[in-house]
């Protein structure tokens, strides 16, 4: 009989683990197929959709996608781009002029510039059809520069010397262990012309702006959100409900719409299997007392820049997003 009882009692006790197994497997479903709606399924009402564009600008794919997959959401009446940057490199300020002026084609678009919207940041605002900024924001700072370091006195009085054997005398000159010459110099500045030309004709093409007064704008100055206005470069004084206002007024948005803020979403560190195998091995370095290593690259971004009041960031390099 005591046989019987114990029996019974495993029993009981299997079917209550059993139980609990079967329920978390059906929660982990559950929340699986959650999860699969909420990234495929847009169930927001219809709204206005914020973009985000902080700090340094840089070709950022997943940036790029986000505002390509925009362009079909049917829920978005509207964009609003609430810069605050000082620009960035200009390969990143043109696709992002380039991918928002593609949005514009489907939906209005206006710019609010915040503390400061300069160089390749005003880039970016130039593809909207209205620039809003406060009286004290920061813009303009339209142009293009590349910088490059020398040290080769100092070299010179530590006794080092280095050399090189290159393809072609302008093989990644100018270089910092040996003075600039005439011929590197030039070469840059015909990249960096080519690129202004550029700039300058957006300036000229969406601000409706002659040549000659774009030009003379476009000497590398900042402007205040009142002197912008006065030179034409924005369209009005104000924050983001004066931004609003216009699309309510100007593209007959509704009023009441809500303001949304899309956010990118990093293409490497979507997965749950990946943060679980991330959280294996971690564990598995911490046991043995080792670091973990990084996976993702990084890159240099030397080049081109359109940014106001410095250089590239004192550690030069990036999340690898492209």
């Amino acid at each position: 009989m005591s046989l019987d009882v114990d029996t019974l009692l495993d029993r009981r006790r299997l079917a209550r683990r059993v139980s609990f197994w079967r329920g978390l497997v059906i929660l982990i479903v559950i929340a699986a197929i959650g999860a699969g709606i909420y990234w495929t399924v847009d169930l927001r009402p219809t709204h206005i959709a914020r973009i985000p564009v902080q700090g340094a600008i840089v070709s950022s794919r997943p940036l790029i996608k986000m505002i390509e997959s925009m362009k079909e959401n049917d829920r978005i009446a509207g964009v609003l781009i609430s810069i605050d940057s000082p620009g960035g490199t200009s390969v990143g300020g043109e696709r992002l002029y380039e991918a928002l002026r593609a949005l514009n084609a489907e939906k209005p678009v206006v710019a609010h510039i915040n503390t400061i919207g300069a160089s390749a940041a005003y880039m970016t605002a130039l593809a909207s059809d209205h620039i809003v900024a406060h009286r004290s924001s920061l813009t303009g700072s339209i142009g293009v520069l590349i910088q490059y370091g020398q040290i080769n006195q100092l070299l010179k009085n530590w006794g080092i010397e280095v050399s090189k054997v290159d393809s072609g005398p302008l093989k990644a000159e100018p270089n910092p262990f040996q003075p600039a010459q005439p011929d590197a110099v030039a070469a840059l500045q015909s990249v960096v012309d080519d690129t202004f030309a550029w700039f300058l004709s957006l300036v000229e093409e969406r601000r409706a702006m002659p040549e000659a007064k774009a030009r003379r704008l476009a000497d590398g100055r900042i402007f205040t959100g009142h002197q912008a206005l006065e030179e034409g470069l924005i369209d009005e004084i104000g924050g983001e409900d004066v931004a609003i206002a216009w699309l309510v007024s100007d593209r007959d948005i509704p009023a009441d719409l809500p303001v949304k803020t899309y956010e990118p979403r990093d293409e490497n560190d979507f997965s749950l299997s990946t943060h679980m195998a991330d959280y294996v091995i971690g564990r598995i370095f911490g046991a043995l007392g080792m670091e973990m290593p990084t996976i993702r690259p990084t890159i240099s971004v030397d080049g081109l820049w359109s940014i106001w009041h410095g250089s590239a960031p004192s550690d030069a390099k990036v999340a690898n997003n492209d």
